[in-house]
This record gives C-alpha cells, structure tokens and sequence, in this order.
C-alpha cells in the first residue's frame, strides 16, 4: 500500500506561483509512474479527476494538459520518494483541490488510479 501526502496548496493571486509536493510512503513508489490531478469547485460528483500532468518513474518523460504545458512543471526525487509542481502564471480557472497520484504508467495516464493522496487546495484569486 502506498500513501501519499500532498502539501504546498494556498491562496494566491492571478499572474502568480505555487510549488505543490508530495510525498510517498513506500520506497515501491519509486518504480511507479507520478501525477497530478484536479478537481475543481462545483464539479459534477463522480466525474473524473482532471489530468494536469504525470512523469515517469525514472523521470526521462513528461505529460502534460493542455492547460497546464507551458506553464507547470512536474519533477520528483526519487531519492527522497517525492514528486514536485511548479505552477506559474496562474488564473482563477486553476482555482481547485489538486491530487498527487501514483500508479504504473498507463493507468496514471489513462486511468484507473491506483493510488491518491488527500488533496491540497489551490486557490487563485482574480
């Protein structure tokens, strides 16, 4: 069983920055593919998650949204079981509870997750 536990959410304004990190429990997450997902306010329930962005286990390939390429960055460290997203320039449209998720690769991908985290929100104000 992995666990996963995000951090780094908060409040901040338009045009701006945040780092979300999350850690994994279990050194077997090294060898799983990482992700990030949101879901944003008002969101029918049930309704899948929405894929931001994933990278590999060795970390040599990334995926990102539309949304999010160009803009935010996903890197990890193996070494310390984590997996990082740098998110710049930021709109109230980004405004929602961002998931770490870990799993193999396809499944990060194309669903179904394996494994999440609890959550960690963004909020961007205008």
């Amino acid at each position: 069983q992995v666990q996963l536990v995000e951090s780094g959410g908060g409040l901040v304004q338009a045009g701006g920055s945040l780092n979300l990190s999350c850690v994994a429990s279990a050194p077997t997450a090294i060898s799983y593919a990482m992700g990030w997902f949101r879901q944003t306010p008002g969101q029918v329930p049930g309704k899948a998650r929405e894929f931001v962005a994933a990278i590999s286990w060795t970390g040599s390939s990334t995926f990102y949204s539309r949304s999010a390429k160009g803009r935010f960055t996903i890197s990890r460290d193996n070494a310390k079981n984590m997996v990082y997203m740098q998110m710049h320039s930021l709109t109230p449209e980004d405004t929602a509870v961002y998931y770490c998720a870990a799993g193999p690769l396809q499944t990060v991908l194309s669903g179904p997750i394996d494994y999440w985290g609890q959550g960690t929100q963004v909020t961007v104000s205008s």
